[in-house]
């Protein structure tokens, strides 16, 4: 093995990617890469993770995490490339953070202040002082709604109770179904979304894991709607297909 890989742990990992990346000796492909290219291959691998945690596979999140780790240094190689920071200044950032978001453990407070209140203090020495500031937009779109209107109750902009709430999702449900345009009935639908995710806010359920159950459901159900058809699917009426559904909910 060549010297610059002989490191071990993250020293290692970095010096791969440094060879990947190497103008001249490098990958192809990896040369290529920017942030924006390979911004989503991280999200991907974030929830490859979460999956593998859900499913209680260690030897996978073991796998997973080190997919996850690959996309830090990656990014951190292009940024050093030009000119903007290091993989080093990247671990000295959250060493950092997390010091000074623990000033019970790590300096003289008493007690947490509280991780929220810690970095809403940390995004008052920023230029966007909104209480919705720094609410990334890469989220998935249930999970976002649910801390912009999070961020907003902190404020006080809330409903007081779930009543309001529910009454807004019959609103936005009428004001859908008498859009006119496509583009009126997609801003609509939106709206609809948004109010069902502060429904369930108020209800004290999460919104993406509710709908990842779901989604769940429908999957192990229509598996099993699959396995009970005696002929295609498409062949089948919507009443016929309406039983085989009745059916794989009672067997499930």
């Amino acid at each position: 093995m060549r010297d610059d890989l002989s490191p071990e742990g993250l020293s290692r990992l970095v010096s791969i990617m440094a060879r990947l990346r190497d103008p001249d000796t490098g990958c192809a492909w990896d040369k290529e890469q920017t942030f924006e290219t390979i911004a989503h291959y991280t999200i991907e691998e974030a929830y490859e993770v979460a999956d593998a945690i859900e499913r209680g596979d260690m030897g996978e999140l073991k796998d997973e995490l080190g997919d996850l780790q690959l996309q830090v240094v990656y990014h951190a190689r292009i940024a050093e490339e030009l000119g903007h920071f290091t993989i080093d200044d990247v671990i000295a950032s959250i060493c950092a953070k997390m010091i000074r978001r623990h000033p019970h453990i790590f300096g003289e407070a008493a007690e947490s202040p509280g991780w929220e209140a810690l970095k809403a203090a940390e995004r008052g020495h920023h230029e966007d002082s909104s209480a919705l500031a720094s609410v990334a937009r890469a989220l998935p779109a249930l999970k976002r709604a649910e801390k912009l209107q999070r961020r907003a109750a902190r404020v006080g902009f809330d409903w007081p109770g779930a009543d309001g709430p529910r009454r807004k999702i019959d609103e936005e449900l009428a004001e859908l179904e008498n859009a006119p345009t496509v583009d009126e009935r997609s801003a609509e639908l939106g709206d609809l979304l948004f109010s069902v995710v502060n429904y369930a806010r108020h209800l004290d359920i999460d919104p993406e894991a509710a709908l990842r159950d779901a989604s769940g459901r429908f999957e192990a159900r229509f598996r099993k709607v699959e396995s009970l058809a005696e002929r295609p699917l498409k062949e089948m009426t919507i009443d016929e297909l309406e039983a085989l559904w009745q059916r794989a909910k009672r067997e499930r």
